[in-house]
């Protein structure tokens, strides 16, 4: 296995200027979530690397959306080209079919959307500058994806190679990039889902600052807090009315005392509008609540909670409406086993592999929320999402994909769950 780990490491390091030329690339195609045009060019674009790499690809269109791409790597993605609906569930069941723990193959996950408008990219293009490079969208997450092509790449190129250890046989691979991920996942959560089902492991190449791989996420909930009060003149009958502004300011103050350290759970109220003129005692106003919760529990009780939701001023009405978008990524024991994995390899690449958790949220929440093991943040090390300063460590990402390959390796070898007898992979 070492002498394997050292021709991974090598293969991914003589990558490293093909991998920042598609960095480039992709970087100075704007890809904003909410333009279709742009996001299918982009996917066309991306649709060409894949198929270049071997993989047998299915475009699976959307009307408002960008289409988002499902590519099929090893062992029998047959001819290049495109990919019919099924093929992906049937590849990584192999014979033990879906509902078996004998299942070898492994879903990568990136989203190809980014947050910044159109224009960006020619704004602000791709550049190095030292060990760093900057760009709209290059740390989140369009490095992530040119990590996951170098990875597959360098399997390909040690697929049926004999070598000191013998022939390398990666398990299935499915590749699944998406176009909505910044603005909810809407139209991709079904997919995300039921590709994530039919797989042993789900691997999120979301980007990591220092390089932590993220082995929690908190769950997020989207709510809208809708306060009705009574109108009445400011001046002549305020004792008429019943403000909903100052009820709206009670109620921020009864949500916020919610946040509470010890269970991971924050509350923030972020926006509120409300009243209409200043003279007038307010009869409506609202506001939009942000919630984040560390496990599924916790976001039951949040909803409970709020289901039940009273006012304070006896003449007010107040309604709270939303639902958890996400739910939290817990430190389940089958995402511990994926982490003891990543972490063997990494000692065997001669990389200290550490985790976090974390309060953003990503796919990777779907997919552990059902049962399958998920492992984030193998994607670039960097930082400043969604910032004018976002960059990646453009010499650690040949690294990345070698523990990206080097992890795919290690579980077709052990599936996860397969080895009961070991003592330490099972999923629990």
């Amino acid at each position: 296995m070492a002498r394997l780990a050292a021709r991974l490491a090598r293969l991914t390091e003589e990558a490293g200027p093909a991998m920042e030329e598609l960095l480039a690339d992709l970087v100075n195609h704007d890809s904003p979530s909410d333009h279709k045009p742009l996001l299918d060019r982009l996917a066309g674009r991306l649709q060409e690397e894949l198929i270049r790499r071997g993989a047998r690809v299915r475009r699976v269109r959307q009307e408002q959306a960008g289409d988002h791409l499902v590519a099929r790597f090893f062992p029998d993605a047959g001819t290049r080209g495109a990919a019919g609906p099924g093929e992906e569930a049937a590849m990584a069941a192999g014979s033990a079919g879906p509902g078996s723990h004998r299942r070898r193959g492994i879903l990568l996950l990136a989203h190809y959307d980014t947050v910044w408008p159109p224009g960006e990219a020619a704004r602000r293009p791709f550049r190095r500058e030292g060990g760093r490079g900057y760009g709209p969208g290059v740390f989140d997450m369009k490095a992530g994806i040119v990590i996951g092509l170098a990875a597959l790449e360098a399997l390909a190129a040690l697929t049926g190679a004999a070598g000191a250890d013998g022939a390398v046989e990666p398990p299935p691979v499915t590749f699944l990039l998406t176009s909505d991920e910044e603005t909810g996942s809407r139209t991709s959560r079904t997919l995300i889902e039921e590709l994530a089902r039919h797989h042993q492991a789900v691997l999120v190449l979301e980007p990591a600052a220092a390089g932590r791989l993220k082995t929690a996420r908190k769950g997020v909930g989207d709510f809208r807090l809708v306060v009705e009060g009574r109108e009445a003149h400011a001046g002549n009958d305020p004792d008429r009315g019943v403000s909903a502004v100052e009820e709206l300011a009670r109620q921020i103050l009864r949500l916020h005392a919610l946040t509470d350290p010890g269970r991971g759970t924050t509350v923030n109220v972020g926006v509120v509008r409300g009243g209409l003129r200043p003279n007038v005692v307010a009869g409506c106003a609202e506001a939009a609540v942000d919630v984040r919760v560390a496990t599924l529990d916790e976001a039951r009780r949040i909803e409970d909670l709020f289901r039940r939701w009273e006012a304070v001023h006896p003449g007010a009405r107040v309604e709270l409406l939303g639902a958890f978008e996400r739910p939290p990524m817990e430190f389940t024991p089958g995402n511990q086993a994926l982490f003891r994995r990543a972490q063997a390899v990494g000692r065997r690449l001669g990389m200290d592999v550490e985790g976090t958790a974390v309060g953003g949220a990503s796919d990777g929440n779907f997919t552990s929320a059902l049962g399958v093991p998920t492992l984030d943040g193998l994607g670039a090390t960097g930082d400043g999402a969604h910032s004018q300063d976002e960059h990646v460590d453009l010499d650690a990402m040949p690294r990345r994909a070698a523990l990206v390959a080097g992890l795919i390796l290690d579980l077709g070898e052990r599936p996860l769950g397969a080895g009961a007898g070991s003592g330490q992979d099972g999923t629990g």
